[in-house]
């Protein structure tokens, strides 16, 4: 008997050195769970037999369990290393189609062929859609797709107002409304230009020339161009009546058939508005092109298209930015305009939620996917599996799908990893103790065997 109660010590002190190794081999493993082994000593007694005097059989290896406590952070310049701090698993799949989830904690995440988020098993990182504002769709597992990382373009918006604040010299020498030419910069006192986009997300320069009245007191002639071809607008224009031109509706218009209206100014230099036909003013300032037209729209986009001007940025506020005519230079000191261009994916962001945001080039942002996180009530209850994967088990209870920073949740840190949470000086240790009991039960065996030698030679 005391040979089986020897050698269940030996077989002990083997596992605990197996455990105690292989915490220390994997404590540069990321997202690594230490384990620890567990015992219980062996009595067993018969209903006749004297409690009292039963000496124990031994001892038995009760368990081998995983020790979930928080490991340490380790910070990265990839954006797709993903760290929790606090309750909850990532969950994985193994192919598109399958709902066979596995579950891990180390979130050394990469792109793979297809733009899919995949871990170095090839597994791939499932989240939870999201709507138009970020908020998820649903945080159920079932409804949980592979996180895919767009490689498609932020869309273009077409421009439909531009909002110019200038200063035209008062001081300067009034022009022949009937003499101006776009390429002859004498015949008008000032210029600036803006790029527009279409609704193809395709560029295209706007400019406005300002020309200086000399028929009338404290007043300017704009006139727009886009792409070296005038643009007319739906308001009063001024000048003589149009010959030829494209973009003339029926209105009237400078030489040439080219469109323009009239910004008038106070003596004070402040704007007063766009003059109508009745010579009233607008005070809002806004002037609307007619329609681009296939003439300058030569490439299939929306030939629609219109551009409104405002001047003014709102009539009730009290200082108002708009338009100025003091005796000073020229001087553009605002020029905006609200069209944006085809974009290119330029960056990835991935918040404390969880909630994964893509930049573009054009300078919008758009939410992708929010990654799913999922906690058990027993997590010590889960199958251990290869690569610092988890499986769901009877023990460990169903998956509970939820939100990062919500509930129980922990937080996702990007561009970190949650390193092992071995304590090697704590492992070191425990090898020394297990090694010593080795030697102690290898002992106990060995003098076991010279009793029975000794037995054995008695004559």
């Amino acid at each position: 008997m005391s040979f089986n109660i020897a050698l269940s010590g030996v077989s002990a002190a083997q596992k605990d050195l197996d455990v105690t190794a292989n915490n220390i081999a994997n404590v540069n493993t990321v997202g690594f769970k230490e384990s620890r082994a567990e015992f219980g000593d062996v009595f067993a007694a018969s209903l006749l037999a004297g409690g009292r005097t039963k000496v124990g059989d031994g001892v038995l290896t009760q368990d081998v369990a995983q020790q979930f406590s928080q490991g340490s952070l380790q910070f990265t310049n990839n954006s797709l290393d993903l760290a929790i701090t606090g309750n909850g698993f990532f969950a994985t799949t193994p192919d598109l189609a399958s709902r066979e989830f596995s579950y891990t904690r180390a979130g050394q995440f990469k792109l793979n062929e297809d733009n899919f988020v995949v871990n170095s098993n090839g597994d791939y990182l499932m989240g939870f859609p999201v709507n138009d504002d970020g908020t998820s769709a649903s945080v159920a597992l079932s409804t949980t797709v592979p996180v895919r990382i767009p490689d498609s373009s932020g869309s273009p918006q077409q421009t439909t107002e531009v909002s110019p604040r200038f200063n035209l010299p008062a001081g300067d020498e009034a022009k022949d409304l009937d003499l101006f030419a776009p390429n002859d910069p004498l015949t008008y006192n000032a210029a600036t230009s803006i790029t527009v986009y279409d609704s193809l997300g395709d560029s295209h320069v706007l400019t406005y020339y300002f020309i200086k009245d000399d028929a009338a007191t404290n007043e300017w002639v704009a006139v727009t161009y886009v792409d070296d071809q005038p643009l007319a607008t739906s308001g009063d224009t001024v000048g003589t009546p149009p010959t030829t031109g494209p973009n003339v509706v029926g209105e009237t218009a400078l030489a040439a058939g080219v469109p323009g209206f009239r910004l008038t100014f106070s003596s004070g230099g402040d704007f007063l508005g766009i003059e109508n036909s009745d010579g009233t003013s607008s005070p809002l300032g806004d002037v609307t092109s007619e329609a681009l037209g296939a003439g300058i729209l030569i490439n299939g986009s929306d030939p629609t298209q219109t551009l409104t001007t405002n001047f003014a940025l709102d009539a009730t506020n009290a200082t108002p930015e708009e338009p100025t005519q003091f005796a000073s230079a020229f001087e553009v000191t605002s020029l905006e305009q609200d069209g944006l261009p085809v974009g290119r994916l330029t960056g990835i962001d991935i918040g404390p939620d969880g909630l994964v945001r893509a930049t573009f080039s054009n300078g919008t942002s758009e939410p992708v996917v929010r990654v799913a996180l999922a906690r058990f009530s027993n997590e010590q209850g889960l199958t251990q599996q290869s690569n610092t994967q988890w499986k769901e088990s009877i023990l460990s209870g169903e998956a509970l799908a939820g939100e990062a920073t919500t509930g129980t949740f922990g937080d996702i840190n990007s561009s970190a990893l949650e390193q092992a949470n071995v304590n090697l000086t704590t492992e070191l240790i425990d090898m020394i103790i297990a090694q010593r009991n080795f030697q102690a039960n290898s002992r106990a065996l060995e003098v076991n065997n010279q009793l029975n030698q000794t037995v054995l030679n008695i004559r």
